[in-house]
């Protein structure tokens, strides 16, 4: 028997009209737990060498966690994953809400779409019974409107349904799929749309075994008392009113422009008022006691549901106030678009409009009032209307196809991709590599276990630690952390195992199907953090059956990274795709930043040119992507890891841009 998940996978093939009932292999399991890992071997499995994105042959993946539909409390986050068009690397999204382990307790670990409908479809799954439905009638229909009308056609009001709306179904490359109130954005909208794939809906009711079901319980019973108490896990800002951080430390428009003395008390009370005279319920995920979702109903327009900074992003792009995003975010939610990197291409247009580089002619009728042309450019970005053409692709790709300077402008992305706009003063080492050498196209995905900034005395610093060390790996991040005094001023070794915890304790989550706001997110905040790296082993261990300890996962990670690490080097990624925006800090040092570059990539076991050496590979046990590596000339066995006082080889340094 297979505990913990399914031992099946969902094979759609909508040219065909095909679908496949399919057992996976259990060591799979073993080796890349589930969810992303599982996700990344298919894509480099099965992605031809250069593929367009936007071609019949791209895979779209929907996974559960390896520990949905089990007792364990906040697991839900489901990942999509598919070769994203705005980036052309692998598309990393999650999704909270119901789906995943709705899809378990059909009987399926994922679904793996290919294929393109010859018209709009929908996906229906009840258990064993799977059907390719037409879906002409919901053409143009908003997310929420179609699963409503889908649950409605079905007879059935326990179902889960992700949906994408027009600008999916108009593959906009900022598109997202939704589900609920949570979305799953940056890539997989627009493959979505491309595939004709309006929505899938999902009921199941078979039962998911554990291993050790009366250890996990009594385990489970307690996380979540901890869970429920606790103000450490959490999406904060639902409950939180005061968000003077985002405020005044993020920039606003297109990016650039801070307001650092924005908020106020007066501010504050205004906003918490607007908010709950609308606020309808607090709404939390699958089996989760905390609830981490507002929903507002705001008279004149959509209800929507919202959490973290996605509720700023709209009025801060317009230099509007909260109510702002109220009109503005039903709306949006229907149409089904990021609310991270939408907003940022509308405001891109506004500041081009304002240089003189887009002019009437490419804006007719362009409205006076920010808000409205924030609302304007909505629309036609989502249709793909004259300039919203250009700016459905995102911000990188517009610039460079609208040209006359608009490239400038252009100076909040890294690999293609919009990020969070926040401005700072001297660069912090850690973020730096994150930034660089992520690969989840937001800080978000990869920050969270160690803090972000130091604390200023030792007391404080000292009390810390006392509850921290219950989630630290080693007691070497405490000595970090005491020793740290100014934010720009940390050891390269600090820099490397700082960016490696966070980047472990996100890409287990994202397999394990943990919420980051119970684990890799919230860890910086303190130690009242649910899951991290000396608890998980045992939970995953009790579940299914498998042996798992701490150096055993750390392994697992380790794996998974670079597996995801070898999907982008295989689409091309490099070392000169690795730089974080331009003016993200306000000094800056090239050599430097480049020096630890080195450092980071020989900390990981890459060359030079950010790619895992076979050496590397072999150790992880992926040697089929070494033997991949070889046959295609990506590695040629001989490749050195990096190092500071190694130069690079004269064709090294051309192929990363020479810098």
């Amino acid at each position: 028997m297979r505990y913990a998940e399914t031992g099946y996978t969902l094979e759609v093939d909508l040219t065909r009209g095909n679908v496949e009932r399919v057992e996976t292999d259990p060591k799979e399991t073993e080796l890349l737990l589930g969810g992303q890992g599982i996700a990344a071997k298919i894509l480099f499995d099965r992605i031809p060498q250069g593929m367009d994105p936007l071609s019949p042959e791209n895979l779209l993946i929907f996974s559960t966690g390896l520990l949905h539909g089990t007792p364990v409390p906040a697991c839900n986050r489901t990942v999509v994953n598919t070769i994203s068009p705005q980036t052309g690397l692998m598309a990393h999204s999650l999704m909270g809400g119901f789906f995943g382990p709705e899809l378990k307790h059909a009987g399926y670990d994922r679904i793996v779409i290919t294929g393109k409908a010859p018209d709009l479809v929908y996906l229906w799954i009840h258990n064993d019974k799977v059907e390719i439905r037409d879906a002409t009638h919901l053409r143009g229909k908003g997310a929420r409107e179609t699963a409503k009308l889908i649950e409605e056609e079905l007879n059935n009001q326990y179902i889960q349904v992700a949906a994408i709306g027009l600008a999916g179904e108009n593959r906009v490359f900022t598109a997202s799929i939704e589900h609920g109130f949570s979305s799953a954005a940056r890539g997989p909208g627009p493959v979505m749309g491309d595939k004709r794939l309006k929505a899938i809906a999902i009921r199941g009711t078979k039962d998911v075994y554990v291993a050790k079901p009366e250890e996990l319980f009594k385990m489970c019973i307690d996380l979540r008392k901890k869970m429920a108490e606790s103000k450490d896990v959490g999406d904060w800002m639902a409950s939180d009113e005061d968000d003077s951080f985002h405020h005044n430390h993020f920039a606003w428009g297109n990016a650039r422009t801070r307001q650092k003395t924005y908020w106020s008390a007066e501010l504050q009370q205004r906003w918490t008022d607007w908010k709950y005279d609308h606020m309808d319920r607090q709404a939390g995920c699958y089996n989760c006691p905390k609830q981490c979702i507002n929903v507002i109903s705001w008279p004149g327009y959509e209800r929507f549901g919202y959490k973290c900074y996605g509720k700023d992003t709209y009025h801060m792009a317009a230099f509007k106030e909260l109510d702002y995003s109220y009109e503005i975010l039903g709306t949006a939610l229907e149409y089904g678009v990021d609310s991270y990197s939408t907003p940022q291409a509308a405001a891109f247009a506004v500041e081009l409009y304002e240089a003189g580089i887009l002019t009437d002619e490419d804006l007719p009728d362009f409205p006076s009032d920010s808000g409205e042309r924030i609302r304007y450019l909505l629309e036609k970005i989502v249709r793909r209307e004259g300039i919203g053409d250009y700016l459905a692709d995102g911000v990188y790709r517009a610039a460079r196809r609208i040209g006359k300077g608009a490239e400038k402008y252009d100076h909040n992305t890294t690999k293609k991709f919009e990020q969070l706009p926040i401005k700072l003063g001297k660069l912090n080492p850690p973020y730096f590599l994150m930034i660089a050498t992520g690969e989840k196209m937001a800080i978000t995905q990869i920050e969270g276990s160690f803090p972000q900034d130091p604390l200023p005395t030792m007391k404080e610093r000292e009390e810390f630690v006392e509850k921290w060390r219950v989630v630290i790996p080693d007691e070497k991040f405490a000595k970090y952390f005491l020793e740290w005094e100014k934010r720009h001023d940390i050891s390269d070794e600090a820099s490397c195992n700082i960016t490696d915890w966070n980047e472990a304790m996100h890409y287990l989550d994202d397999s394990i199907g943990f919420c980051g706001f119970c684990s890799s997110f919230r860890g910086q905040f303190g130690g009242g953090v649910v899951y991290h790296i000396n608890n998980m082993p045992e939970i995953v261990s009790l579940a299914t059956g498998m042996d798992f300890d701490k150096d055993k996962l750390w392994k697992t990670f380790q794996r998974i990274r670079n597996l995801v690490r070898a999907v982008n080097v295989k689409r091309g990624m490099r070392r000169k795709d690795e730089r974080p925006p331009e003016d993200h800090w306000a000094v800056r040092d090239e050599e430097s930043e480049q020096r630890l570059l080195d450092i980071y990539y020989g900390f990981k076991g890459w060359t030079r040119d950010g790619i895992p050496t076979k050496e590397t590979l072999d150790s992880l046990d992926l040697g089929f992507v070494s033997e991949d590596f070889l046959k295609s000339g990506i590695l040629t066995g001989d490749e050195t890891i990096a190092s500071p006082e190694a130069p690079a080889e004269k064709d090294e340094e051309q192929k990363s841009g020479g810098r």
